[in-house]
């Protein structure tokens, strides 16, 4: 054998499966004790080879597992499960009827549930001290096994030498090539998830694949990544061949690999492609300390900076607004919003309800509430399209905003500690609040009065209309 060359196709193997040298090594070697077994061994042996590429040697050795008498099946044990067995091949064949077989008494099926529980008993307090069959060319007694080795003791494992066998027969070769060929797909298997599986939250870039029905798969390199349809971004289309980058959100393992789930709506993409594009966030010095997102609609984030002189929100948005476009495009169009962080709870919501000015915060701490109250031409802007600008910042605050116009806080004119705890049934209320009450009262009922005889006026008008139509379509036949 050519050990340069064999060496060299080692190392190449290994690299292009992305596992080490000595997993291929072992591999090798199980196939050849495979194939040793196939053609010179015996049944229930366990040989293991040793191949020393240095040398060019080859060694194979016979392993027997050192056993007691509490660990082996006695012969009735052993002469009732074969008739056990032989009884469920012919129940499978179908020579014996499931009518066929004789109904055991209640007392006895009792009696024998419980012997099974205590015997699942026994085997789940001792799951190591199951019996087995002995195998002469598998076990090794524990009297004999100290005669070799003086301190023994049972599932140790001797070895004996076997005798050193080149040449292989075909179906011999044919099963050590299945034999490498397995194991080098479960360790290739094995290294994809463990590479994956530590990725997990990261950003990763790949090429669209294929697209089967709203599920879009991505080739990752070593592997393929699947990004369902509630993970995309709503409106987002995708092409073959176009390179994408998403969040690996999830890997499990399958028989037919590593199952990678990709995410481009969590708001987790949004601050890994920041640090991508603002060196001052890797640095350490600028920090995104909350983060809000709609996907495929607006995202607000806020920054912190460790540093006086380092402007948090500047950093982000860059030079002529440079960075924050970036990973606009990257979006496809999603608005952000970067705001500055304040450990001042009043202060962040105020910022946090950004592009809206707003006038004044109210913080009620018990029920980690604010209020914010915002000029007239700016409760709209606060709100936003379908409550979205105050959404996003209860989501980024983490507290629930209250917001308000100066003229309703005029016109309410209700006090932070009376809102603090609304008025239970029963309880008394101020006399002015009655009296406005009344007032309130007396100026609505003429208008209901009017709006009732409005209607009335109305439906009778159209129940004399409907005859009249009947009539002229019968002069018209």
């Amino acid at each position: 054998m050519d050990l340069k060359n064999f060496k060299q196709a080692i190392q190449q193997l290994a690299e292009e499966k992305g596992i080490s040298p000595e997993k291929v090594m072992e591999t090798i070697e199980l196939a050849i004790a495979a194939a040793y077994k196939k053609d010179y061994g015996k049944k229930g042996q366990i040989v293991k080879a040793k191949f020393n590429p240095e040398t060019d040697e080859l060694s194979f050795t016979q392993i027997k597992i050192v056993v007691d008498e509490t660990m082996i099946k006695s012969e009735e044990e052993v002469k009732a499960e074969e008739e056990e067995r032989a009884r469920k091949l012919a129940e499978a064949a179908g020579e014996v009827a499931p009518e066929e077989v004789k109904k055991e008494p209640e007392e006895e099926t009792r009696g024998k549930k419980g012997k099974e529980e205590e015997m699942e008993e026994e085997i789940s307090e001792n799951p190591e001290e199951k019996k087995v069959r002995f195998n002469p060319e598998k076990h090794l007694m524990l009297e004999e096994a100290i005669k070799i080795k003086k301190d023994a003791k049972p599932n140790d494992e001797l070895e004996f030498p076997l005798e050193p066998h080149s040449d292989f027969g075909r179906i011999a070769s044919q099963t050590a090539k299945q034999v490498i060929i397995q194991r080098i797909r479960e360790a290739e298997r094995e290294a994809v998830f463990t590479e994956y599986k530590n990725k997990e939250g990261e950003l990763v870039s790949g090429i669209v694949q294929r697209i089967e029905g709203r599920n879009v798969y991505v080739d990752l390199g070593r592997g393929v990544g699947v990004l369902p349809p509630e993970e995309q971004i709503p409106g987002e289309r995708y092409r073959l061949g176009e390179r994408v980058k998403a969040i690996i959100s999830l890997v499990e393992s399958s028989p037919k690999g590593p199952g990678i789930f990709l995410s481009r709506a969590h708001p987790r993409l949004i601050k890994k492609l920041f640090e991508i594009e603002v060196p001052e966030i890797a640095a350490g010095t600028v920090e995104i300390k909350s983060l809000a997102r709609e996907a495929g609609s607006r995202t607000k984030v806020a920054v912190e900076s460790k540093e006086d002189n380092i402007d948090p929100v500047g950093s982000l948005v860059g030079q002529k607004g440079v960075r924050v476009t970036t990973v606009i495009n990257e979006l496809g169009g999603e608005k952000i919003d970067i705001i500055e962080w304040a450990d001042d709870i009043a202060k962040f919501v105020a910022n946090a309800l950004s592009p809206a000015k707003v006038l004044e915060v109210k913080i009620f701490e018990r029920r980690k509430e604010a209020q914010a109250i915002v000029a007239d031409d700016q409760l709209s802007l606060a709100i936003g399209r379908g409550g979205q600008n105050a959404r996003l910042a209860a989501k980024l605050t983490g507290w629930r905003i209250d917001i308000r116009s100066r003229g309703q806080q005029e016109g309410v004119k209700i006090e932070p500690e009376t809102t603090e705890k609304p008025v239970a049934e029963g309880e008394p209320r101020p006399m002015g609040q009655i009296a406005e009450e009344k007032e309130a009262d007396k100026e609505t009922e003429p208008k209901k009065e009017k709006e009732t005889e409005e209607k009335e006026t109305s439906s009778k008008k159209k129940t004399e209309k409907k005859p009249r139509k009947k009539r002229a379509s019968k002069k018209s036949k």
